[in-house]
């Protein structure tokens, strides 16, 4: 599903590369479960096939799902980890290149490798828990 290694000068600095045809989300909460990781930081780039990002409407308070079939380059994944419930919570950006070099992106719930995806993952080791916010319809931190 995943391999990594942690930065030898800096054991909170991991590189995560997701295997071909494998769904980023899965990995990288596998991943975060398996380190214990329950704050941090992700970035990275790579290619997918398949994408589903959503767009969320602060006056219907719902998200809008648009699924996306086609080879694509990831210009650019940033992120954030957290929990909520006590379950790793993932907050994930993307900004996917089309062959037209034309760019979708929005809030990625989740995306299929195709040929790689290469991740810097920072464990910022704070508490970092999220609860559903009535006013805006957000999990957001609860700080």
């Amino acid at each position: 599903m995943y391999k990594y290694t942690v930065s030898p000068d800096n054991s909170q600095t991991y590189v995560l590369s997701i295997a071909n045809h494998q769904d980023i989300v899965p990995a990288i909460t596998a991943f975060c479960k398996r380190t214990g990781i329950t704050s941090g930081e992700i970035r990275g780039l790579g290619a997918v096939n398949k994408a589903v990002i959503r767009y969320y409407s602060p006056v219907t308070k719902r998200y809008e799902d648009h699924e996306f079939s086609e080879q694509m380059e990831i210009a650019s994944l940033t992120g954030n980890i957290s929990t909520k419930d006590g379950e790793i919570y993932l907050h994930i950006h993307a900004v996917f290149g089309r062959s037209d070099c034309s760019c979708i992106g929005g809030h990625l719930l989740d995306a299929t490798v195709s040929g790689a995806c290469e991740l810097f993952v920072e464990n910022l080791n704070v508490k970092a828990g999220r609860k559903y916010d009535e006013e805006t319809g957000l999990n957001l931190y609860l700080l």
